[in-house]
Formats: structure tokens, sequence, C-alpha cells
């Protein structure tokens, strides 16, 4: 075994062992940070396979940005994790019924006989002068031009949406009304002067004589 076949297989493990770690994290803000793990170690992967932009691309796009919004938004969303774990036990068994289905399809899907140099024969070398970024660019942009702008648009309307629930007013939020503060007049608005009677310091109790006599 090489040294880069060894490198893919450390990564791929720990792809799979932080996929796990996210499903698996009671705290939300923990899953989304497991979650920029799963990418880098997949950006990785991507690089040792010769697909330097699709990993670069990985990195700058979903944990520059991406996940970031993610963690941001559900900092903001003040989740109630209390809630969460009451039903985590109630939807269990319908998670384990489409972890199974999903299991089966990737089986049916990756198998011996639908995948692998078995049934696909390796494509021939690629010359020196082939640009990977200049062949992925002119795909996505004329064979595949419109699912890339139907992503974009999904992408717009998420984040649309993340801002609009971090906006939104709570009755427990303090905020500030720029309208108030535009109309503050410099006299009673501003400072109030309250007359008070001075008070001195309170006087000790005076000492007994006779208890000093004793």
């Amino acid at each position: 075994m090489g040294f880069e076949k060894f490198l893919f297989y450390c990564f791929a493990a720990m792809t799979v062992a932080a996929s796990a770690m996210v499903i698996s994290r009671r705290n939300p803000v923990h899953a989304v940070l497991w979650m920029v793990v799963v990418f880098v170690s997949s950006a990785v992967l991507w690089i040792l396979l010769e697909a330097e932009f699709l990993g670069i691309v990985l990195i700058l796009v979903y944990v520059g940005a991406v996940m970031v919004l993610f963690l941001f938004v559900v900092m903001m969303l003040d989740i109630d994790i209390a809630t969460l774990r009451a039903g985590f036990i109630s939807y269990l068994p319908v998670g384990a019924l489409v972890a199974a289905v999903m299991m089966i399809e990737i089986a049916l899907v990756v198998g011996p006989a639908h995948f692998g140099l078995a049934a696909f024969s390796a494509p021939p070398a690629a010359g020196v002068a082939v640009n990977n970024t200049h062949e992925l660019g002119m795909l996505l942009y004329t064979v595949y031009a419109y699912p890339v702008e139907l992503a974009a648009v999904i992408l717009l309307v998420a984040i649309v949406a993340a801002i609009r629930l971090t906006l939104r007013r709570r009755p427990d939020n303090k905020y500030i009304d720029p309208a108030r503060q535009v109309r503050v007049k410099k006299g009673p608005d501003r400072i109030r002067i309250l007359k008070m009677a001075s008070v001195g310091p309170a006087q000790p109790p005076a000492a007994d004589p006779a208890a000093t006599k004793e």
C-alpha cells in the first residue's frame, strides 16, 4: 500500500466518523462544527483523486461561506435543545427505516456489478495541456447552465430566509428604534436632574459608661 492510498483511507475513515458525529451530537453548534470537518476531509479526498478544483471549491464555498452561514443561523435562532431531545426517541424508528433504505440503495448502485472498472472501462489518460478548471467551466456554463442557475436561486432563497428568521422581532429582545433616536430633544429627553435631600453618614451608637467601667 502506497502513502497516497494510506492517506485516502485515513481521510475516508475521518469523513465517516465525522459524519456520525454530526447526526449524534445533541448540541447543534457542535454538529455544524463536525460538518466542517466532514467537508474538509472530503476536499482532501477530492485532491487525492486529482480533482483539485472540486476540493478547493468545496473548502471555499461550503466551509468558507455556507457552513459559516449555518453556524451563525444556528447560534442566532436560540434553538430549544430540550425540545429536540424530547422527540428523538419517537422519531428513531422512522430514521432507522430511512437509513436502511438508503443503505440498500447505495449497495445496489455502488455494487461491483454496476460500479467500478468491471462495469466501466478506465477513461483514457488526458494530456498535459488539459486544464480541469477550464473543462469544468465549459460544462457548467454550457451543458449544465440551467441547473447551476437553479441552484444559485435556491441558495439565494435560503440566505434570505435565514436572514428573515434571525431578524424576527421577539418580546424578550432588546433593540433600538432609530426613529425614536432621531426625535430626541436636547432638553428633558436626554438628561433629567432630580433634587434629593442630602443625608449624612449614620453616627455610631454611643458607648455605655457602665459597661466601660466593668
